[in-house]
């Protein structure tokens, strides 16, 4: 048989040599590719590794207003894709692209099937489990609301253009001294501490590398050691003493705050004075 030049050509004879890939996009940068092929493809320069046990759900896909979606699940049988990342949230708003390609030809051409983020992704447990990550199309940004409403929080976050807070000096680059799950212990002075309430931790190294959280809460420890404190996080993380991470100051959105603390109430992009639904409770009777 001849060599197909084209994905049309593979399309419209009587034997086709088509394989689904798709490629995944991680907001940390890593790029993974997985096909329904036997063998491993190579598609503009990335490795699609073979991935019998992932399959995707039919694709739905419409010309109107609708929100295109579908479903990959399958078995975590990849060694690029572990359970703990799924949970970790490293696939969370991750970009995916699912196409097709003739396996003999790769790079001859493709069709494109459906591509969008990853939404939510649910997985099982022990050895045989599997998962199911839902892809949203691109018409799910249509179901967002665009536009802002009246709040008496401040809607910038601290740091960005429009609170224009400097950043400079409110980071800390500190080491994991114990904790677990949703608490992170760290050497940090007592009169710091609130400083990184409602702001960011990033691991730096060890297999959580990259993932961050939101510091909720940060308390004293109360066992006597010095400049000693708790983070707690708004989801839950497996560090070891001596993991290196990185904090950053925080807001809690409060015109007060905003002219005190920072002395930026010009910026402040909310609207504290402007009576709210509970007007009505604030006054007896």
């Amino acid at each position: 048989m001849s060599a197909v030049n084209s994905l049309g050509d593979a399309l419209t004879n009587d034997l086709t040599y088509l394989a689904i890939c798709w490629q995944i996009l991680r907001a940390d940068g890593v790029a993974l590719g997985f096909t329904t092929h036997d063998r491993p493809i190579i598609v503009a320069g990335l490795r699609y590794d073979s991935a019998p046990g992932m399959v995707p759900s039919a694709l739905v896909t419409s010309d109107d207003l609708e929100v295109d979606s579908m479903d990959i699940g399958g078995a975590l049988t990849a060694d690029a894709i572990s359970g703990t990342d799924l949970i970790a949230g490293r696939y969370d708003g991750a970009a995916v692209a699912v196409f097709m390609v003739d396996w003999r030809h790769p790079d001859a051409g493709r069709q494109q099937l459906v591509r969008g983020e990853i939404g939510s992704v649910e997985a099982g447990s022990g050895a045989d489990s599997g998962f199911v990550a839902a892809l949203r199309g691109p018409t799910a940004a249509l179901a967002i609301t665009a536009v802002e409403t009246y709040s008496p929080e401040c809607r910038a976050e601290l740091g960005d253009g429009r609170c224009r807070v400097a950043m400079r000096g409110r980071f800390a680059r500190l080491t994991v001294t114990g904790g677990d799950g949703f608490l992170v212990n760290v050497a940090l002075a007592d009169a710091l501490i609130g400083d990184f309430v409602d702001g960011g931790l990033r691991v730096l190294d060890g297999p959580a590398a990259g993932l961050t959280r939101q510091i909720v809460s940060a308390d004293i420890i109360a066992d006597g050691a010095a400049g000693g404190a708790a983070l707690s996080i708004d989801e839950p993380l497996a560090l070891v003493s001596g993991t290196r991470i990185q904090l950053w100051h925080g807001c809690d959105k409060r015109l007060a705050t905003c002219a005190s603390r920072f002395n930026n109430a010009i910026n402040f992009r909310g609207e504290p004075h402007v009576p709210g639904g509970d007007i009505l409770t604030r006054f007896g009777g």
